[in-house]
């Protein structure tokens, strides 16, 4: 069965040969240039995963993701013509799951899309339910609830959490940690290690009326996540 692509891009001829290659390779894709639209598709459909291009017409692809991820957890990669690596981060703050620099080849894009479908629907740990302490991670449904509320993750907060969670208590480098959740390894450069723990630092605070330090971190190595069982 072919998986659904939302694509908002306002280069017509982008998207356009973007659906023609997605289609010969299994997906149907439906594509907008107004994020209005797209909205409207949105809310009366589902989508495998959404394709965000950042600089739109009525409102940038920023402002878009804030939208989407009010209402949806939808893996979400972002695409730029600019490249720039602060528009990586606050892509990767406000919940986007990848992030893809315009020029690209369609098939760079295409291996992206099959590598955070495949994270996003991992079967390894199907139906397990994991407990430590106040967490507990469900990893059928993919959600995970700290002192019985929703931490509300986007699927690579939720990778990373779930990582932390099987070596609770253990020292992990910022490498181990992309390998594991995302099969690509950390260069030094890259702050999105960085940014995810730090949507989760957050997320842990707003929820924790003990005030732990649940996720520490090891100078000049990477993280550890520790809650007592």
């Amino acid at each position: 069965m072919s998986k659904s692509i939302l694509l908002i891009e306002d280069d017509s001829r982008l998207c356009e040969l973007l659906n023609e290659f997605l289609f010969r390779n299994n997906y149907k894709v439906s594509y907008f240039e107004k994020p209005s639209d797209a909205f409207v598709k949105l809310r009366n459909n589902y989508f495998d995963i959404i394709i965000l291009d950042v600089m739109l017409p009525e409102m940038n692809g920023f402002e878009v993701l804030k939208k989407i991820r009010k209402d949806y957890r939808t893996p979400v990669i972002m695409l730029t013509a600019r490249g720039e690596l602060n528009d990586k981060i606050l892509g990767l703050e406000l919940g986007a799951d990848d992030y893809l620099p315009k020029p690209f080849e369609p098939r760079e894009l295409l291996a992206r899309i099959q590598s955070v479908l495949r994270r996003s629907e991992s079967k390894a740990d199907e139906n397990q339910i994991i407990e430590i302490n106040d967490l507990v991670i469900d990893t059928g449904q993919r959600i995970a609830l700290f002192n019985n509320q929703d931490m509300e993750l986007t699927s690579s907060e939720y990778e990373i959490l779930l990582y932390f969670a099987l070596n609770n208590g253990k020292v992990l480098s910022r490498d181990e940690i992309m390998h594991n959740t995302k099969g690509i390894p950390w260069v030094s450069f890259d702050r999105s290690v960085d940014v995810l723990v730090s949507r989760l630092r957050s997320k842990f605070k707003k929820r924790d009326n003990k005030k732990r330090q649940i996720i520490k971190t090891i100078h000049s190595v990477g993280y550890m996540f520790y809650l007592p069982k």
